[in-house]
């Protein structure tokens, strides 16, 4: 094999773990650079970038997933990890360009695709989700310590600097992905040539959405993923954007925000998630996961002062075991063959959301008026308490983030939808997993998991 030893989680968790530490540094540069570069309608153009960018990936990503099931995984994660990286250098080089190769890396940026698939490929099916949660874990702990080193070093030595840093970091996972990373998919998995077709079932990306209502489980299942993702993509694109011009944080301050609020998810996801399945429940935990949600978002829209965006964060964090809680239920009462098809669904419709939502969240902000160059005459003023204000008697002067409360809305819905969703007895049925002509199996990055097969319900009430 090339690399070095044998294909582990731990390539894996290096891989993720440098690619998001390469992009948390550069939260405070990002931010002046938007702000410079769309003066106007900073939110709208932050929402459009990001909406493109998640809309390529999601249309993108089957076709990639299949690719990879073919050539292997090693070539396609350094593709991804390039294309993902790419826009770096050009952030100090030329802003225009650096937001559209931002907007069009999302063809390749799909890099959690490919990894989900290479964990898939070296674990059995009982070790797969304590592996998902290393992944997910690393990337939410990368994010935890880059912004804090990006912002220090950005106040003390110039963005310039962490730009390069940032490249730099970029430049080492590419290399590591070149030399340590060894190939996961076996010879004996791959189809017998490289000129094996890939069928358009495997690379459409809305066969997944076509499949979610011939279920009715399946159906409400992905409809609280959808209603409550959405809003959480959307505060992704602009949250940390808001809080900096808006709020009045500092960059020190808002780094020690992702911090703080990152280490308390990160214990969220693994104590008190493990803690309240055990005593209330997977489908309780769901709902407790949603009410946390609903809270935080409202919390957001309406606060104003600084102390109640850390007390906010605090909840968001608990929020947090949301969709961990959600996989959980599908992993456990799903067929151990079957989990990438429904699992596949699910990831599907984050996709579709880390598109719809930045877009959503960047129109709210433009029609009520919320934009950086009102909060740069007022402070000219001297009077930033309400830097968002266009007008004193405006709506914003109400509603600081009216996203958010819209987003609040939209998680209050997902939790009426899965009040519905049956918590016991779920079973999928035999023979809706698709294989490759030579009987290899794709994996847990495939929303095309199931083909023609898949016309039968994904799940079933076995006391039926």
């Amino acid at each position: 094999r090339q690399g070095i030893g044998e294909p582990s989680v731990y390539h894996a968790v290096v891989v993720i773990f440098l690619e998001f530490f390469a992009w948390g540094l550069l939260t405070t540069p990002m931010l002046t650079v938007l702000h410079q570069t769309f003066p106007q309608h900073t939110f709208l153009m932050n929402g459009l970038i990001h909406g493109v960018k998640g809309l390529l990936s999601f249309l993108s990503a089957p076709l990639i997933g299949a690719l990879s099931d073919v050539w292997g995984r090693k070539s396609f994660l350094l593709l991804t990890v390039f294309f993902t990286c790419a826009p770096i250098p050009l952030m100090k080089i030329s802003p225009w360009w650096y937001f559209a190769v931002i907007s069009m890396s999302g063809v390749f940026a799909v890099t959690f695709s490919v990894i989900f698939a290479y964990v898939a490929d070296i674990t059995q099916e009982h070790e797969r989700s304590t592996a998902y949660g290393l992944v997910s874990a690393t990337f939410a702990a990368s994010l935890v310590t880059s912004p804090a080193i990006g912002a220090y070093l950005s106040e003390a030595y110039g963005d310039t600097l962490v730009v390069v840093l940032a490249s730099g970091v970029a430049l080492l996972d590419i290399g590591f992905i070149l030399l340590a990373v060894p190939e996961s998919l076996p010879e004996e998995m791959r189809p017998v040539s490289w000129g094996a077709p890939i069928s358009w079932e495997q690379a459409d990306p809305f066969a997944s959405l076509r499949k979610v209502g011939q279920d009715s489980t399946v159906l409400l299942i992905c409809i609280t993923v959808f209603l409550s993702y959405l809003p959480e993509a959307g505060q992704y694109s602009s949250f940390f954007l808001y809080l900096r011009q808006v709020i009045g944080f500092s960059s020190e301050t808002v780094a020690a925000f992702i911090g703080v609020v990152g280490i308390l998810s990160i214990l969220a996801q693994t104590v008190v998630l493990g803690i309240l399945m055990r005593s209330i429940g997977n489908k309780n935990t769901i709902l407790l996961g949603l009410g946390f949600q609903i809270l935080q978002l409202a919390w957001y829209g309406f606060g104003s002062q600084p102390w109640m965006m850390w007390a906010a964060g605090a909840v968001a964090a608990m929020s947090s075991i949301t969709f961990p809680a959600i996989s959980a239920m599908v992993s456990r009462n799903a067929d151990p063959d079957q989990q990438g098809v429904v699992q596949g669904m699910i990831t599907g419709i984050r996709g579709l959301c880390n598109g719809l939502g930045p877009a959503l969240y960047g129109f709210v902000f433009y029609l009520f008026h919320v934009e950086l160059n009102e909060m740069a005459e007022v402070e000219t003023l001297g009077k930033a308490s309400k830097p968002n204000m266009a007008n004193p008697t405006d709506e914003s002067s109400i509603i600081p983030g009216p996203p958010f409360l819209f987003g609040a809305c939209s998680v209050l819905l997902s939790l009426l939808v899965a009040l519905f969703i049956p918590e016991h007895n779920l079973t999928l049925r035999a023979g809706g997993h698709k294989k490759h002509s030579n009987g290899a199996q794709t994996h847990t990055h495939g929303p095309q998991a199931a083909g023609s097969e898949g016309k039968e319900p994904l799940l079933e009430d076995s006391s039926v």
